[in-house]
């Protein structure tokens, strides 16, 4: 068996750890980075959530299934894995005792100029928050609207479940074969999400407003777009291994769903945290500050909220000791 290893380096805490447990049983891996290798029964992904959502990002072949390995406690939906637990699931690993779960990308063109493929969502906003955006939307080349909105999101079902679901899109589940539009906050009042087949090719053309407009990818990169999007299904799919059976897409949206229930009642600071947590992953107390431009006062007060309300966990970071990091609580 061969096994490659990706992370953020190969001499990272988590990275080292994977192959000595792997050395120990006995099994061939390899550090891969984003590289491409065939000859692989699997890749290794820390970093959560997150880390696997770099990994498609970066590269450029995924037809090799990715065990995502988190370094909290609180399973993902990409990376079920913990570190800790890790060594337990080896000889899973060994048998190819686990389940390959398939998610579907879309490939993305900005201005005709193809980018990186996205597992959760692409958004399309004005450089400047509370500024409308024209646009109008086609699919399969035909003109579906003509709208003026706050911005507009194009969703996989993995991402179904987060921006697009605040924005009152619809929870996809994962093996639909479609993908969600919604017009974010739009002037027209009967204007509603759009679900269609993920054969469609869908385009946001003619994209105006007062200051340039620009396209976010996965809720971290943004380029600035002139004219059209388009977006289409990518190939492959991105191949995640599934070794818990507990996580399940009806499991996840049941999660959501009581999360949004629950978000009804938060301070707008909690809600924001609670958010940037599930979407990036474990984070110090200063990573929130920089990714939601809270003061410093707000996120810990907003922490102390969630801390007591069971919402979030703090734990010693393994990298470094003297600092606690924020994640979201399973239960």
């Amino acid at each position: 068996m061969q096994i490659g290893i990706s992370g953020l380096t190969p001499n990272d805490i988590a990275v080292k750890t994977i192959k000595t447990v792997l050395d120990d049983y006995g099994i061939t891996s390899t550090y891969v980075g984003y590289k491409a290798r065939k000859d692989l029964d699997c890749i290794i992904v820390t970093g959560g959530d997150r880390g696997v959502r770099n990994y498609f990002h970066k590269t450029q072949d995924a037809q090799v299934p990715v065990l995502g390995v988190g370094e909290s406690e609180s399973s993902g939906f990409l990376a079920q894995v913990d570190l800790k637990e890790f060594s337990s699931m080896v000889n899973r690993i060994k048998k190819s005792d686990y389940e390959i779960s398939e998610f579907s990308r879309l490939a993305v063109k900005i201005d005709g100029k193809p980018v990186y493929p996205v597992l959760n969502d692409v958004a399309v906003f004005s450089s400047k928050s509370a500024m409308l955006m024209e646009h109008v939307l086609r699919v399969n080349h035909e003109e579906v609207w003509h709208d003026s909105s706050d911005g507009v999101i194009i969703s996989t079902p993995t991402g179904s479940s987060a921006y697009s679901m605040s924005a009152g899109g619809p929870m996809i589940f994962q093996d639909s074969p479609v993908f969600g539009i919604v017009s974010v906050n739009s002037l027209d009042i009967t204007r509603r999400p759009l679900i269609v087949h993920d054969t469609s090719l869908i385009e946001v053309d003619d994209v105006r407003s007062r200051l340039f407009c620009e396209v976010v990818l996965d809720g971290v990169d943004r380029f600035r777009i002139n004219n059209t999007l388009e977006c289409t299904k990518s190939a492959p799919s991105a191949k995640v291994i599934k070794i818990k059976k507990d996580s399940t897409a009806v499991s996840a949206l049941t999660k959501k769903v009581r999360l949004a229930e629950d978000l009804l009642n938060m301070p707008p600071s909690s809600k924001l945290l609670l958010k940037t947590l599930e979407y990036e992953g474990s984070l110090t107390q200063r990573d929130l500050v920089t990714r939601t431009l809270l003061p410093d006062r707000t996120v810990r007060l907003a922490l102390r909220h969630l801390l007591d309300k069971g919402y979030v966990k703090k734990k010693i970071s393994i990298r470094d000791a003297r600092q606690k990091i924020y994640e979201i609580s399973k239960t």
